[in-house]
């Protein structure tokens, strides 16, 4: 296993047993993630963003790895969260395409691609079956995803 595919491995293993600042250890300090809902975060947001994530979660989440690869300068993986939706408790399975990009050690680049529609007809319900697949609805959902995370960020600075 190379230095990067042990990172990468050590980020999800510190997701499965819930522990957002040993994720945040695997993060360079200029970290910009990127995913469908939460848009581009850089720096502590990202961090945060998971920390707010697992504080939801009340340790309910199951990660799968699978897939991974890593040279000296990038990686991939495929990951599955399994889940409770925070907002209406709904059953939650996504896949996730991720890729990353390594400097000293650690990630620089993490972005998370997923079928925003999947993932909005399992949280969502009917109302993300109907809408999810518009860019109103991902729009709303972007949105809503980045006031949760600013709110969280004024009461846990």
């Amino acid at each position: 296993m190379t230095k990067n595919e042990k990172t990468i491995t050590k980020f999800y293993d510190a997701f499965a047993n819930g522990d957002a600042s040993a994720m945040c250890a695997c993060y360079h300090p200029n970290i910009e993630f990127r995913d469908p809902i939460f848009g581009s975060l850089k720096g502590n947001d990202a961090c945060k963003m998971w920390e707010m994530l697992m504080a939801r979660s009340n340790g309910d989440v199951k990660i799968k790895l699978s897939e991974l690869k890593a040279d000296d300068y990038h990686g991939a993986a495929h990951w599955e969260a399994t889940y409770n939706f925070s907002k209406n408790n709904r059953a939650v399975v996504n896949h996730i395409r991720a890729a990353f990009f390594f400097k000293d050690g650690l990630i620089l680049r993490h972005t998370d691609d997923f079928d925003i529609w999947k993932w909005s007809k399992q949280a969502l319900g009917c109302k993300g079956y109907l809408l999810g697949w518009t860019g109103y609805m991902q729009n709303k959902i972007h949105k809503s995803a980045l006031k949760s995370l600013k709110k969280y960020l004024q009461t846990n600075l």
